[in-house]
C-alpha cells in the first residue's frame, strides 16, 4: 500500500532555515509528481510548491519563492523542501503529497503523508 511519509519539521527562530524530506513506499517515486501542503491554525490548506517528475518544472507560492526550494532525488527516492529566511507566518503542518497532475499544485493529489510541524518564532 502506498505510503507518503516526511520528516524534518521542528522549532526554529525567524530567519533560520529547515530542510523537509519525503519518501514515498510503495510508489514508484520517479514517476509522480509531487509537492508540499501546509495548512496554518484556521486557514485552509494551500499549495507551497510542487515538482513534475517528468520536466522537473517547478511551482512556487508567492509567499515563499526566493525562500523555499524545492528538490527531487530520484536515486535516494526522496523530495525535499529547503525553506531559508523562515517567518513566523510560516508556521504550520506541512504536508508531502503525490501523484498530481502535470497542470496544477493544489491540494488534491491523491496520497497524503501525515504532516511535520514547522513552527517559526519570532
Amino acid at each position: 500500500q502506498v505510503q507518503v511519509v516526511e520528516s524534518g519539521g521542528g522549532l526554529v527562530q525567524a530567519g533560520g532555515s529547515l530542510t523537509l524530506s519525503c519518501t514515498t513506499p510503495g510508489l514508484n517515486f520517479a514517476d509522480v509528481n509531487m509537492g508540499w501542503f501546509r495548512r496554518a491554525p484556521g486557514k485552509e490548506r494551500e499549495g507551497i510548491s510542487c515538482i513534475r517528475w517528468s520536466t522537473l518544472r517547478t511551482y512556487y507560492a508567492d509567499s515563499v519563492k526566493g525562500r523555499f526550494t524545492i528538490s527531487r532525488d530520484n536515486a535516494q527516492n526522496t523530495l525535499f523542501l529547503h525553506m531559508n529566511g523562515l517567518k513566523p507566518g510560516d508556521t504550520a503542518m506541512y504536508y508531502c503529497a503525490a501523484g498530481g497532475d502535470d497542470r496544477t499544485c493544489r491540494p488534491d493529489f491523491p496520497y497524503w503523508g501525515q504532516g511535520t510541524q514547522v513552527t517559526v518564532s519570532s
